[in-house]
């Protein structure tokens, strides 16, 4: 299967299947009970209890042993998804253990992305807690034979209010395993207003783990008699392996074997196993100092140099074809232009406009930078294959592995490390299918590594492109007209350039791009430009660009008709289409932008800094909508005579729901996507150069150090009565676009070119 679309097709009806079949309940379904042991051993002298389902076992000591089903990478579900569980189950969360699930059937979809691991999974969890609880209930109710009416639970007991009698969770559990499980539909929940572990500030359970150094993460893994690997590919991607010097390379300190490996299809898969050279020794450093030995002439083949000079050239021509037609591109680069969204006449509205603004924005290649570079363990054994690895689309990896091996996905048996950090590159497989494909030919298992340099020049990378765009307000000071016509990026199905592009999650406009829908007069057009770099899903898809994009030119409108940036959006979200347009959740995202400028003092003036007059001073505001989440933003920045920007603080607002799941990871989330952002669009962006990624390493590609981290970041959280969404993603878009809207207002620079770092602040 070369297609990346089929394969994430495939994967994805793997997924449904197994949510109805295995966990997820639906209104009128059952939760199956699903008797696999919990993946825990017992305390000593304790025996299972109750085992409604494979995520949950209460012992006869009373011990509640909690499964996270779902990879952990920072965002916090291996501690919220048990807070859960453990809320309806009413277990004393003192006396919780939280394991970690493999791979399995069993525990139904296991994907880590799109901030979708709560919503996905809020409401079974919850039930699942809550069936617990009523066979504990009816329990204690059998013992004492007493109406179950007159019993209830709290913190791992059960209590008779009249007698006053109680019983503990372990001394129930082995008769309430003997009940019939009730009804999954029809379970009685607790009003949130009594919830009292939702929404408190809980520490990770991994915490103590981590600060004290125990092995969680995949590059922590250790077996007996375990071999180490280095994978060398090619600088250019998709080239195959002419000629290497392997004997010499075997021939280095520590070194077991060397050997080529052609790849998947002929290296045409861009998110497949590449081809390449491995090296097999005794330790990591031993694999990676004989890397240095090794000499390889490649066959690069055919492939696209992406610079900047193509998207300036490929905009020139887009800008031709204003009625958004096909038209024929040139050779190598574009697919036909097509119109996404087209509302009332915008060529006629901008030529009665009052206030005109016409700008363009452009945006680079950028690599996700986890802090755990990528790796798996894989031992191959006897026709079965056992890996360890940090992956945030389990099934995927093992359908992906199996089929390389050609074997059955029963003989693959995935377990899941935690992630040193995603943000959608472990969404991928490769480092998965390179491990396999080295443990195939060694007797042992082998622990694949790669080095800092190899993950920022072979990652799926979120693509560049440009967005041109035009605007018109009228004389009352309301918005008109919106012309957007991006350029985005997708790779030819062959490894020719020939047939359909396959554009990268996140690189095309939609039809409800904001603001589609709130303006009269509009017009979205996408152009598409081929390239042979490996592109990938990259912290809140799309919402990262067009944030900044449509938030930036929003606030260059404002500007242009002379009125306040905030007062500008709000009458935007309170126009007549704002109440048509469902997807632009105009109320909400009202509600964010008042809170957050309430909480900043917005319209008030930013204090002097004494003994620095020549300081400048802003602040900048913007709002987005993504993945079910709403979040808006205000910047305080510095600037001073050298041009060097400081961020002064930062105050967020954010409505994912009516129920934050662990108060403190939900900061975290926030503060984590403020950083996360601002690192982005102030250092950040790649230069490509005949197929080749530029930059290898932290010291050309910059992450936020400490001393440029904003001195304060206050969130605020914006309670709704909506179903709880995730956190990872919302709150990232518009960092990027009320940093850059706070630059203008201190130095009346637009920045209009990511990383910022290109446009002098002097």
């Amino acid at each position: 299967m070369s297609s990346r679309r089929q394969f994430l097709q495939h994967s994805a009806l793997l997924g449904s299947g197994l949510a109805l079949a295995c966990f997820l309940p639906t209104r009128g379904d059952s939760l199956p009970r699903v008797r696999k042991p919990v993946p825990a051993p017992l305390p000593p002298g304790a025996e299972p209890g109750l085992q409604p389902h494979v995520l949950l076992r209460i012992d006869t000591q009373g011990h509640v042993t909690l499964v996270s089903k779902v990879p952990e990478m920072g965002q916090g579900v291996k501690t919220s998804l048990p807070m859960l569980i453990a809320e309806e189950l009413e277990a004393d969360w003192r006396a919780v253990q939280v394991v970690q699930a493999d791979f399995d059937a069993a525990y139904g979809p296991q994907t880590a992305g799109g901030s979708q691991s709560v919503p996905q999974h809020f409401d079974a969890s919850l039930r699942l807690g809550a069936m617990a609880r009523t066979l504990l209930v009816q329990a204690a109710a059998d013992t004492w034979q007493v109406p179950v009416a007159a019993c209830h639970a709290k913190l791992g007991v059960v209590h008779h209010a009249p007698s006053g009698r109680q019983l503990g969770y372990g001394e129930l559990a082995a008769r309430a395993d003997k009940l019939p499980l009730p009804d999954a539909a029809s379970v009685v929940l607790k009003p949130a207003a009594s919830r009292s572990l939702l929404g408190t500030r809980v520490p990770g359970v991994d915490n103590a783990a981590i600060v004290t150094g125990q092995r969680l993460f995949g590059i922590d893994v250790a077996l007996p008699g375990m071999l180490h690997a280095c994978y060398v590919k090619a600088p250019a991607f998709g080239a195959r392996v002419r000629q290497a010097n392997l004997d010499e390379v075997k021939r280095q300190p520590g070194v077991r074997d060397a050997f080529v490996i052609d790849g998947e299809a002929q290296g045409q898969d861009l998110q497949g196993l590449m081809p390449g050279v491995a090296i097999v020794a005794e330790s990591t450093w031993a694999a990676q100092r004989a890397r240095r030995a090794l000499q390889v002439s490649w066959d690069e083949g055919p492939h696209l140099a992406v610079t900047r000079e193509h998207w300036a050239e490929h905009l020139r021509q887009a800008q031709v074809c204003f009625d958004g037609e096909a038209k024929p591109g040139t050779a190598q680069t574009t697919q036909t232009a097509q119109t996404v969204r087209r509302d009332g006449d915008v060529a006629q509205a901008l030529a009665q406009a009052a206030h005109r603004a016409e700008a363009t924005y452009q945006h680079p290649f950028l690599p996700h930078a986890t802090l755990e570079p990528q790796n798996a363990t894989a031992w191959w054994q006897g026709g079965r294959m056992e890996l360890w690895a940090p992956i945030q689309h389990p099934a995927g990896g093992v359908y992906r592995v199996a089929r390389l091996l050609g074997i059955a996905q029963r003989k693959v048996t995935l377990h899941l490390t935690r992630c040193g950090g995603g943000f959608g590159r472990r969404l991928g497989a490769d480092y998965l299918l390179e491990a396999a494909a080295i443990a195939r030919r060694v007797n042992a298992p082998v622990k694949l590594t790669w080095s800092r340099e190899d993950d920022l020049q072979h990652d799926h990378y979120r693509a560049g492109g440009m967005h041109r765009l035009r605007g018109g307000v009228d004389a009352q000071g309301r918005l008109t007209a919106w012309e957007q016509r991006a350029v985005g990026f997708a790779n030819p199905a062959q490894r020719d350039g020939t047939g359909p592009l396959e554009p990268g999650p996140g690189t095309l406009l939609g039809g409800d791009e904001f603001p589609a829908g709130l303006v009269p007069h509009g017009l979205w057009v996408q152009h598409t430009l081929a390239t042979g770099v490996p592109l990938g899903a990259w912290r809140s898809p799309g919402s990262n660009v067009f944030a900044w994009v449509s938030q930036s030119f929003l606030d260059e409108l404002a500007h242009a008709a002379g009125q306040d940036p905030l007062a500008f959006r709000l009458a935007l979200l309170s126009g007549p289409g704002a109440q048509a347009q469902a997807h632009t959740h105009a109320q909400r995202q009202r509600t964010v932008l008042q809170t957050a400028a309430q909480a900043a003092g917005w319209g008030t003036p930013l204090p002097t800094v004494p003994g620095l007059p020549s300081l400048r001073r802003g602040r900048g505001i913007a709002s987005h909508s993504s993945q079910g989440g709403h979040a808006a933003m205000v910047v305080d920045v510095s600037v001073d005579a050298e041009g060097q920007l400081r961020v002064d603080r930062v105050v967020a607002a954010v409505d994912v729901g009516e129920q934050i799941v662990n108060l403190s990871g939900a900061e975290q989330q926030v503060q984590g996507a403020v950083v996360d952002g601002l690192s982005a669009v102030w250092r950040q962006g790649l230069d490509i150069e005949a197929g080749r990624i530029v930059q290898s390493n932290f010291h050309d590609h910059r992450l936020l150090r400490l001393p440029d981290a904003p001195a304060r970041i206050d969130v605020h959280f914006v309670r709704s009565p909506h179903p709880s969404t995730g956190l990872g993603e919302p709150a990232l878009p518009p960092v990027a676009p009320a940093v850059c809207n706070a630059i203008f207002a201190a130095t009346g620079v637009r920045i209009r070119d990511w990383p910022l770092l290109r446009t002098s602040l002097r």
